[in-house]
């Protein structure tokens, strides 16, 4: 055993690392990330297509890459107060890609002092760079990759966020979970159990393994920066950013204990906001609300978008002034879905004047379509709209 690969994971483990594991940068298997991009599941996030080479071939990344570190932070918190809306749980923190960066940045100093390596004999990303992480993660042994596509720790279940540093310094890498396992064995350890594929409320695992994005609630809800087509909508039940239901559910994470938490800045309050709020959300207090908080990513008309279908999925009529409000709103992409929830409360006579100004093709399109009526009271909400 190299001493000083020891040392090393030692000290990233001091950073705030709560997994350190090594692997060989040698290319990865070509046949799973390929298939999927033929079969066009990635949706619009064509960098994925753009970037494939790199991402199975680390030295196109960095010239001469011969390992790969592989970096884990549990961000399992317990279990979370109720609050009005349901946000995927990393989303409940201060942005992880820059509350993680400087401790990336730490390790790359770490490995040139321990190994004398230079500032160019090394790259690190923190989930945003041409890297499959979940394949490096399932080489190096930090997991392995479930039936729902992610990474399962045996230590800490469905709740690591991934880095990874590629360098060109040579460390003996770590046994994967099982030897045979690679990078393209699915549900190592899954057994017959397939929790995960039957709970999606969107049916979007075509098999398992296998995320097809167009269908999952965390890309439509965070990726997909436009209409979310309608069938889908029912299915987001009351996410209003992202989806943890395939983690969930998961029987791994009985071994999950709350992370160290040491590079996560916690934002537990956002829990707590009601839909109320965030249907009234203006464009400073959108900005003062979720100010270094990844759902700054889907900017105001994307969550007001979002928190409309969740609005139109709670079958609470006493939404419907806001929403009302919101279905004359000046971007047509608040106001599509505005409409439909309007509708789906069984308010669509209260539209008159707003779809007497309608113009745009994909809002008159709305009013035209059929929609299922939410089974809830149907009563006028207390002063009207």
């Amino acid at each position: 055993m190299d001493p000083r690969r020891e040392e090393l994971r030692r000290k990233l483990a001091a950073l705030g690392f709560d997994d350190v594991r090594f692997a060989v940068a040698a290319p990865l298997r070509r046949e799973g990330l390929q298939a999927w991009l033929a079969a066009g599941l990635q949706g619009e996030m064509q960098w994925m297509e753009r970037t494939a080479e790199k991402r199975l071939q680390p030295d196109l990344v960095l010239a001469g890459a011969r390992s790969v570190i592989m970096l884990g932070v549990n961000y399992w918190p317990g279990k979370l107060p109720a609050g009005g809306a349901t946000w995927a749980r990393y989303a409940l923190h201060e942005d992880y890609h820059d509350t993680i960066k400087p401790a990336l940045a730490a390790a790359g100093r770490a490995l040139e002092e321990i190994y004398g390596a230079g500032a160019g004999d090394y790259r690190y990303y923190v989930d945003t760079g041409p890297v499959l992480e979940r394949s490096w993660a399932a080489q190096s042994g930090l997991g392995f990759v479930g039936k729902n596509s992610m990474l399962i720790s045996r230590r800490h279940g469905n709740w690591l966020l991934l880095a990874s540093i590629l360098t060109r310094v040579e460390l003996a890498p770590d046994e994967p979970v099982r030897k045979k396992s690679g990078d393209a064995t699915i549900g190592l350890l899954c057994g017959k159990c397939t929790r995960c594929l039957d709970a999606c409320p969107t049916r979007a695992f075509p098999r398992p393994g296998v995320v097809d994005a167009r269908r999952c609630v965390s890309y439509q809800t965070i990726e997909n920066k436009g209409v979310i087509p309608r069938d889908l909508r029912p299915g987001i039940g009351a996410r209003v950013y992202g989806c943890d239901v395939c983690l969930e559910v998961c029987p791994w994470n009985r071994f999950a204990q709350a992370g160290r938490r040491m590079l996560l800045t916690a934002r537990h309050e956002l829990a707590q906001l009601t839909l109320a709020e965030l249907l009234a959300l203006t464009p400073e207090r959108f900005a003062e609300v979720f100010r270094r908080t990844p759902i700054k990513r889907v900017k105001l008309a994307g969550l007001l978008r979002n928190a409309c279908i969740v609005a139109g999925n709670a079958g609470d009529r006493s939404l419907l002034p806001q929403l009302v409000r919101l279905a004359g709103h000046e971007l047509s992409l608040v106001r599509v879905h505005a409409v439909w929830a309007v509708r789906r409360l069984g308010g669509g006579h209260l539209l008159g004047a707003a779809r007497a100004a309608e113009a745009d093709p994909a809002v008159l399109e709305e009013y035209s379509a059929e929609v299922e009526v939410t089974a809830s009271e149907v009563h006028e909400p207390n002063g009207g709209a």
